[in-house]
């Protein structure tokens, strides 16, 4: 097993260890990030786009050689994380002996550590692991225009205790904007920009999605549920979630808001 550790610095700092742990080639454009991997150690390639204060989206496409832990100090920046499992499984601790959770492939996971305990992220060898990650820093000056932003992600993803773990099905429109990010045909500052505004259409879709004020989207289909039962079996949970509204995590809670019921009696009776 291989353990490495990513200790507090700056975008530089980090990426300059991962090349000197995997024995691998790093190109710098700007602010774009490339770094190939072809060693004993691992062989793929790890590509980010960083904006300065901002966000940072980093992309995974790896195949391990041996089992390898990741071991991450608490950033300055006190960043929130949005990873997207693409392939493969992504295992997270609070610590090397925390509890293990698993983010599978087509699964999100948010994830806040300000803590003392390292984020522990654990790969399975010789298995392609292929994840997205964005991360949205809460604890600098912002500019103006994303202070209601990182208000709201610190009042949804942030927690006393300093760790906070969320995991969950992955949003379709959420997917579909991840592929719209790695197919941007534009160079240069227009390239850069349409990443920002991509990446910033995301966060926002995170936010609105782990909102109670969500609510407002899925009034018009709830108060819709009654005429469904009567002229259709439809499943409205599918309708949901094939409309990328959400996930089938999120149903419960809303149901339990608006009609103080469970779910899922409610939804069998729809389909009855």
């Amino acid at each position: 097993m291989k353990k490495l550790y990513l200790n507090t610095g700056g975008f530089n700092a980090i990426f300059n260890d991962l090349k000197d742990s995997f024995d691998g080639e790093l190109e710098i454009n700007n602010n774009e990030y490339r770094l190939h991997v072809k060693s004993k150690w691992a062989k793929g390639t790890i590509t980010a786009v960083r904006f300065e204060k901002e966000m940072s989206y980093l992309n995974f496409n790896l195949v391990f050689n041996s089992e390898v832990t990741l071991s991450i100090e608490s950033l300055q920046t006190s960043p929130v994380f949005f990873a997207y499992c693409e392939r493969g499984t992504l295992t997270h601790s609070f610590g090397a002996n925390g509890e293990r959770k698993h983010v599978k492939e087509q699964q999100t996971a948010i994830l806040h550590n300000t803590s003392v305990i390292n984020t522990v992220l654990f790969f399975e060898s010789h298995k392609q692991i292929q994840f997205s990650l964005i991360g949205m820093p809460t604890a600098v000056s912002v500019n103006e225009d994303n202070l209601e932003l990182v208000s709201q992600i610190k009042k949804r993803f942030t927690t006393e205790s300093g760790q906070y773990l969320y995991i969950g099905s992955k949003n379709q429109k959420i997917t579909e904007k991840l592929t719209e990010l790695k197919r941007i045909p534009q160079k240069g500052i227009v390239k850069s920009l349409l990443q920002k505004s991509i990446l910033n259409s995301i966060i926002e879709m995170e936010v609105a999605q782990h909102s109670y004020n969500y609510m407002k989207t899925f009034e018009p289909i709830l108060n819709l549920a009654t005429e469904i039962k009567r002229i259709s079996n439809i499943n409205i949970a599918d309708v949901i979630i094939a409309a990328g509204l959400a996930s089938r995590n999120y149903l419960p809670r809303i149901f339990k808001e608006k009609y103080h019921l469970t779910y899922k009696p409610y939804n069998q009776k729809l389909a009855s």
